[in-house]
């Protein structure tokens, strides 16, 4: 019976790649996408699923939003209370449940638990409520969700795959139930925000990321895959928990590691194919550059913590010039921070000062300057500095910690990518402002607590002057009777937006370029509105918005550049963007 209901499943829903609602499109195995909302569907999985049985499928279950029609075509008479709620309603009585919680992990563990039952209202709360839900699925309570993750875990959201699996990977693969998929995001745990090493239970970061993918950027989730690489950890913390749920050795380095990785990417791009977005989050700097140098010209990757969070600074510094005056090549720019964020966001600004004033790239280095936990990076130290630090030692007399530095280098703009708390101290800022008119502050540290100052500290000590932006959220300040409303440079304004454009496009590599496309799009939206409240970010309120416009500038640029694999272009692909979006409303079954 149930190989005839398989059979029967794969003539009604086409299971091949070109069974595309919208052709040359992503692609979606199950003709859904927001053109088909008021289409009636069949709810299949391997076979019709009815009954108790779908109450607990997540990707189907509607709670009590099933009509009187489809509690008995589909058996649940009896299973389900008699009141009917429609979406809209358990929305606004799950968000007051929500905000009945006091602690942020209590929220989290409610939220994964709805995306585990009803996947489409989970989606809907965070789409309609991004702004108050955002913190909660991702920085800062994701970090404390990380520390605890083997304490909370309730069932897999995702794939692990450990050393144990060497050499069975492309099977372990397998396993995962979807096919089809799209954007996979991957952490080896090394690096978790600015908590260090947690091994495997850094999961709670592609989980998170990718609800973004869905919630932002419109990419399906099934389409999604959270991956944990477990190479061990060196956390000995974790390695004397008993509820830890990795495996109990140190890290893997050196061979044992890089082939390791070597196998999981070729098992990806044979299991997948060459469009399949592989989205590595949180590793160690020393492996983040050399994974992404390795295989950028084989695969289609992207390193969120150098790329994306380059991209939004870049987006956000571009906005700021209606602020500060200028054009990037009139400013300075210091880094606290020499790691993969802080190196990463520096070439992006000198691409991009190289692409608008045709100088070569080399000399748009000259007016970025970095400091890393030695002090200043100059030519002296070019000997002993790590290989991405090298192109940043330019020629200076030594300089010890960051408030001589920044008298000596008169920066227009500090920015914090060190994951040391309130390193930007009163007398930085107040240097910083003395020299400045309007210093540009950016502590982009996460969480919170790893902010290299508050907004409320920047406000004061740059007597309200300071245009502020920072990685973690900060409420509104008052300073001398006026509101400053704090930027937040989150990595949300480009990542899913950028990768959903990757998609969209059938893009087969990422380019420099379409980092800086995704930039000018993100800037773009910053209007005259947002500028007299000093902020240089657009609300979070209209991220699919933004999400669509980035995803148009990377596609475009993609097709321009001639890596685009889905033809032809459409004509609109703003529009495009938005009508393949995922929507999380409730289907109509029969």
């Amino acid at each position: 019976m149930e190989s005839k209901m398989k059979e029967k499943s794969e003539s009604v829903v086409d299971m091949s790649p070109t069974s595309a609602v919208v052709e040359g499109g992503v692609q979606d195995i199950y003709g859904e996408d927001c053109a088909t909302e008021d289409q009636l569907i069949t709810p299949w999985t391997f076979q019709v699923s009815s009954g108790y049985n779908l109450l607990r499928d997540p990707r189907y279950n509607k709670g009590l939003a099933f009509t009187e029609q489809e509690r008995d075509v589909h058996y649940l008479r009896g299973i389900l209370p008699p009141a009917v709620m429609p979406q809209e309603l358990q929305e606004k009585r799950l968000m007051q449940t929500l905000r009945r919680y006091e602690v942020p992990l209590n929220k989290y563990v409610a939220l994964m638990e709805l995306q585990e039952r009803n996947e489409r209202l989970f989606y809907k709360l965070l789409i309609d409520n991004v702004e108050e839900l955002l913190p909660i699925v991702y920085t800062p309570t994701v970090g404390e969700a990380c520390q605890k993750y083997g304490s909370i875990f309730r069932r897999p959201q995702g794939l692990y795959i450990s050393l144990k699996e060497k050499g069975r990977i492309l099977e372990v693969l397998k396993n995962w139930p979807e096919r089809k998929i799209q954007v996979i995001v991957i952490t080896d745990g090394e690096r978790i925000l600015g908590l260090g090493d947690l091994g495997c239970q850094g999961m709670g970061i592609p989980v998170g990321k990718l609800a973004l993918y869905t919630a932002l950027g419109g990419v399906r989730p099934s389409a999604c895959l959270p991956i944990t690489i477990d190479v061990g950890t060196n956390n000995e913390q974790l390695l004397n928990d008993e509820f830890y749920i990795g495996l109990r050795q140190k890290r893997a380095t050196g061979k044992e590691y890089h082939d390791f990785l070597d196998e999981f990417m070729k098992a990806v791009k044979q299991n997948y194919g060459e469009k399949v977005l592989v989205q590595y989050e949180d590793f160690g700097n020393h492996n983040a550059f050399e994974l992404l140098a390795k295989y950028g010209s084989t695969h289609l990757v992207f390193n969120d913590d150098i790329q994306g969070t380059a991209a939004v600074v870049l987006a956000g510094l571009v906005a700021s010039l209606k602020l500060l005056g200028g054009s990037l090549a009139d400013h300075t720019f210091l880094f606290f921070g020499a790691g993969e964020a802080g190196t990463g966001i520096a070439e992006l600004i000198a691409l991009a000062i190289s692409k608008k004033t045709n100088a070569p790239v080399e000399e748009a280095r000259k007016n970025i300057w970095l400091v890393d936990s030695k002090g200043l990076i100059v030519s002296s130290r070019k000997e002993s500095l790590q290989a991405h630090k090298k192109p940043w030692a330019h020629e200076h007399e030594p300089v010890n910690n960051l408030l001589d530095t920044v008298k000596a280098i008169k920066p227009t703009a500090i920015i914090g990518t060190s994951g040391v708390g309130r390193t930007f101290t009163k007398e930085v800022i107040e240097a910083m402002a003395s020299i400045n008119k309007r210093p540009l502050i950016m502590a982009l540290s996460n969480p919170t607590e790893q902010s290299e100052c508050t907004a409320e500290e920047a406000y004061a000590w740059s007597e309200g002057r300071a245009v502020f932006a920072s990685g973690s959220p900060f409420p509104p300040v008052e300073y001398n009777n006026k509101l400053h409303i704090p930027s937040q440079a989150n990595n949300c304004y480009i990542f899913p937006g950028f990768g959903f454009g990757l998609v969209m496009a059938g893009a087969i590599r990422v380019h420099n370029d379409m980092l800086l496309a995704a930039s000018e799009a993100l800037a773009g939206q910053v209007t005259e509105e947002h500028y007299v409240k000093g902020i240089i970010y657009p609300p979070f309120g209209i991220i699919r918005k933004i999400s669509a416009h980035i995803a148009a500038n990377v596609a475009a640029r993609a097709y321009g550049l001639g890596v685009a694999t889905r033809l032809p272009q459409p004509a609109d692909l703003v529009k495009y963007a938005e009508s393949c979006f995922y929507s999380p409303n409730y289907r109509c079954y029969r």
